[in-house]
């Protein structure tokens, strides 16, 4: 298990104001602050499937688990479990549930259903993240727990827990217990300790920052040599306003 000191949470009403945001836009209020490689680090770079779109984008600190579904069940298994549970009560909220499952590629079963949801949703968690499957799917959307997997699929399958609040490895990318993530239906983001202070002032300054950028993308009211160049002051006009947070940095 993991022995590490976690930093300090964000306050609950940053936490509410990142989840109104998208995680495409998180991110890129995330690549001008980061000195982690933006291209390469710190979100998927595997296909995710989010089979609750329509709850939004879910905020919460990772609690970390590694199963096995495919068997065989470990004789201490319900004790597992209930440790587990136990753990993830302790640690403070929000939380996604961030799950390893070691029989990837194959998918034998779900340990995500109607019941885990509305378990983990009554222990502070707001969702799942888990390479494996899910299944259950509406009535896990109705208790309100978010699910980004693999794939659906239709049996439970043994269910052992390996370990847990340990790191794990999920679509490709590293998760430590206690990292910060946002997600939604286009993936997640894990948030390096560093750049979670910065992060909403930055996601919320470049969201606004864009609309000047796309009332000039929409303005196709005019000639095409007009609008060529008032997308081009309003390109740089937008880049000015992204140094402010970037250095130079970032796609622009």
């Amino acid at each position: 298990m993991a022995d590490q000191q976690l930093p300090q949470r964000l306050p609950p009403e940053i936490l509410q104001r990142l989840s109104r945001l998208t995680t495409p836009t998180v991110y890129n209020g995330w690549e001008l602050i980061t000195r982690r490689n933006a291209a390469r680090d710190c979100f998927n770079i595997e296909e995710t499937r989010d089979f609750a779109p329509q709850l939004g984008a879910m905020v919460g600190y990772a609690v970390t688990a590694k199963v096995q579904v495919g068997g065989p069940r470990a004789p201490d298994n319900r004790r597992r479990w209930g440790d587990f549970r136990a753990h993830v009560a302790a640690v403070p909220g929000p939380k996604i549930v961030v799950v390893q499952d070691l029989d990837k590629p194959r998918v034998y079963g779900s340990i995500w259903g109607e019941i885990a949801a509305n378990t983990f949703r009554s222990l502070g968690c707001v969702g799942t993240i888990t390479d494996g499957g899910a299944r259950d799917l509406d009535e896990m959307a109705a208790a309100g727990f978010k699910a980004i997997a693999r794939r659906a699929c239709a049996g439970h399958g043994v269910g052992t827990l390996v370990e847990f609040d340990c790191e794990v490895d999920v679509f490709g990318v590293n998760v430590a217990p206690g990292r910060l993530i946002h997600a939604d239906q286009h993936g997640f983001l894990v948030i390096p300790p560093e750049d979670e202070p910065r992060l909403v002032h930055a996601a919320e300054y470049l969201h606004t920052a864009e609309a000047d950028l796309l009332r000039a993308a929409r303005n196709s009211a005019v000639s095409h040599e007009a609008f060529l160049a008032q997308f081009d002051a309003a390109i740089e006009a937008f880049v000015n306003k992204a140094k402010v947070f970037a250095e130079g940095r970032g796609e622009w």
